[in-house]
C-alpha cells in the first residue's frame, strides 16, 4: 500500500470508494468537489492505492489557521488494515510541514463509528457548534 496524491484520472475509483464508504450524500455534488479540490488545493487530495486499487483517500485543507480533513474514505473491504490511520498519519505530516498548529474533523452525526475510530488516533470532542451556509446549491 502507498499513499500518493490524487490524479484526474483518479475520480472515477474515487466516486465508487466514496459510495462504498457511504460518504456520497444528495447536496454534495461529487464531481464538482473533486473538481473544486483539484483546483483549489491539489496538494491535499490523497489516495491510497494498493496494486492499482484506490482503497483510500480524503482531502486536506488549511485555511491558515486551522487544517482540515473531509471525506475520510476507506473500502469497506479493507478494513483493519490501517488504511484510514495511515491516511490520518499522512495528512498531519502535510499539514504540520505548512505550519498547521491544530486539524479540525467534522463527523456527521449518528456515525458513531467514525468518531471511535477519531479519538482512537488522538481526537478529542470538544464543545463546539458547528454551522453552515450554502453559497451554492449543487442539486
Amino acid at each position: 500500500m502507498r499513499i500518493r496524491q490524487f490524479v484526474i484520472g483518479d475520480s472515477a475509483a474515487v466516486f465508487e470508494l466514496r459510495s462504498a464508504a457511504g460518504l456520497l450524500w444528495p447536496s454534495n455534488d461529487p464531481v464538482l468537489d473533486i473538481e473544486r479540490k483539484v483546483e483549489d488545493s491539489p496538494w491535499g487530495f490523497l489516495v491510497m492505492v494498493e496494486d492499482d486499487d484506490i482503497i483510500g483517500s480524503l482531502m486536506v485543507g488549511f485555511d491558515g489557521h486551522r487544517g482540515w480533513v473531509n471525506y475520510l474514505a476507506r473500502h469497506p473491504l479493507h478494513r483493519r488494515r490501517s488504511v484510514a490511520a495511515s491516511l490520518m498519519t499522512e495528512a498531519s505530516k502535510i499539514l504540520a510541514a505548512r505550519g498547521c498548529p491544530k486539524i479540525n474533523l467534522q463527523v456527521r452525526a449518528g456515525n458513531e463509528a467514525s468518531v471511535k475510530f477519531s479519538e482512537s488516533i488522538g481526537y478529542v470532542a470538544e464543545e463546539v457548534s458547528s454551522l453552515g451556509l450554502r453559497l451554492v446549491n449543487d442539486q
